[in-house]
């Protein structure tokens, strides 16, 4: 079983004729990531791709970072699943395995990599990257929520911080390392993350 949360940061989309544009020309975008990389990928070629004039995409979103804020805001809209397994073990290793393909999945991985290196040079992607996690973490951290209604943690346990123990390991080895993550070391840190919650290590300290 598991919940949904829809929407996030700019969750109104155009309609019509623009909504049409923007699609084609996000998913150029992220082709244009996969095959060709942020270095050599231009405005010039998302919009042959995208099957748009050029001066339409320097009009909406000015430049390379343009787009790859806009790509970062329509994956933040994306629906969030949230696992309800009646256990925080249980929904961290949903979450877990969640990540696991996410990483696992090319054009996704390439995405956060450009996001990534595009948010070191621009403030414009480092905001969308901030708010792109603000979201996701607040939306995952409902599994944390509920595991304080069960009495399966103490009270005053970081709902944030039990999401950032869980997801830290595919972030450093991803993006940082290049080591691979498997389906065992999915669930290992899931059961890390929910022991060192129950144990009262994740608890906010007090002031």
């Amino acid at each position: 079983m598991s919940h949904t949360v829809e929407g996030g940061p700019g969750s109104v989309r155009p309609g019509g004729r623009t909504a049409r544009t923007r699609a084609a020309v996000l998913a150029a975008t992220r082709a244009e990531l996969v095959e060709t990389g942020l270095a050599r990928m231009t405005v010039e070629k998302v919009a042959v791709r995208a099957g748009v004039a050029k001066t339409t995409v320097y009009a909406r979103w000015r430049d390379i970072s343009g787009l790859i804020v806009d790509l970062l805001s329509e994956l933040t809209l994306r629906t969030v699943p949230v696992p309800d397994t009646g256990s925080l073990e249980g929904d961290l290793r949903q979450v877990a395995r969640s990540l696991l393909a996410l990483f696992r999945s090319e054009p996704d991985r390439v995405t956060f990599e450009a996001v990534l290196a595009t948010a070191l040079q621009d403030a414009r992607a480092r905001a969308a990257l901030s708010a792109f996690y603000v979201y996701r973490l607040d939306a995952t951290a409902e599994l944390v929520d509920r595991a304080l209604a069960r009495g399966e943690v103490p009270p005053g346990t970081d709902r944030l911080e039990v999401v950032r123990t869980l997801s830290s390991t595919f972030y450093y080895r991803t993006f940082f390392t290049g080591e691979p993550v498997t389906e065992q070391d999915a669930d290992r840190t899931a059961a890390v993350a929910a022991h060192a919650a129950k144990a009262g290590l994740l608890v906010t300290p007090a002031p």
